[in-house]
């Protein structure tokens, strides 16, 4: 383990990290209260403070761990935005809405960090110590609302991509994928930490922040 980079790591990826999983559920909870249900509004769940929304475990010590073990990918999640699908007017289909805002929250994020390091390239934020900080958090914000957006996409309930395939599948499909919400995130976890996930994720992170950052640079 190299701590000096280890230390220059986070100082440029902390905030990146911070509102991609800020803005990543505040828009689960923004979608929810504009289809009906007001849960995360009245838990305060959708303030931009990330103290509301930091989980210990995941949003802290699992991503220093998978930084500091080498992991080719750094996961993590947050705690995750109530919803009462009782208070949704079609809650399976709107469900699926729910869920797939979080991605979308960050794939836009993704865009907007891009359209920062390249007013940084090109000089018009200066050419200090701050500047290049800039270009470098930028490079991280991309890296981070990508990677959050691919992680949470995976098919798998609890995650977001299993929620919104539960909403596009027939009944009787959708509730069979249902049953594996309990134990779903110990199986991501399980296929990440035997790297099974890696020939998947790193291919797909990879592609998605070139695309990304040849659009809008």
């Amino acid at each position: 383990m190299n701590l000096d980079h280890t230390l220059q790591v986070i100082s440029v990826a902390v905030i990146p990290a911070l509102l991609a999983i800020t803005l990543h559920e505040v828009a689960h909870g923004r979608v929810a209260l504009l289809l009906g249900d007001k849960t995360a509004s009245m838990l305060g769940r959708l303030s931009l403070n990330p103290l509301r929304h930091v989980d210990p475990v995941g949003t802290i010590v699992v991503p220093l761990a998978c930084l500091v073990l080498g992991f080719p990918v750094v996961f993590g999640w947050a705690k995750p935005v109530p919803v009462d699908a009782r208070n949704l007017k079609h809650p399976k289909v709107d469900m699926a809405w729910v869920a797939a805002a979080g991605p979308a929250a960050n794939l836009v994020m993704a865009i907007l960090w891009t359209i920062l390091g390249g007013i940084g390239t090109a000089g018009f934020l200066g050419h200090g110590i701050v500047a290049i900080w800039l270009v470098k958090m930028a490079e991280w914000g991309l890296i981070a609302n990508v990677l959050l957006a691919v992680f949470n996409m995976l098919p798998v309930p609890p995650l977001d991509g299993g929620r919104v395939l539960v909403g596009l599948l027939p009944a009787g499909l959708a509730a069979s994928v249902a049953r594996i919400e309990p134990y779903g995130l110990w199986i991501v976890i399980l296929l990440l930490v035997s790297h099974l996930l890696d020939p998947v994720l790193v291919p797909l992170v990879n592609s998605l922040v070139g695309l990304i950052a040849h659009v809008f640079t």
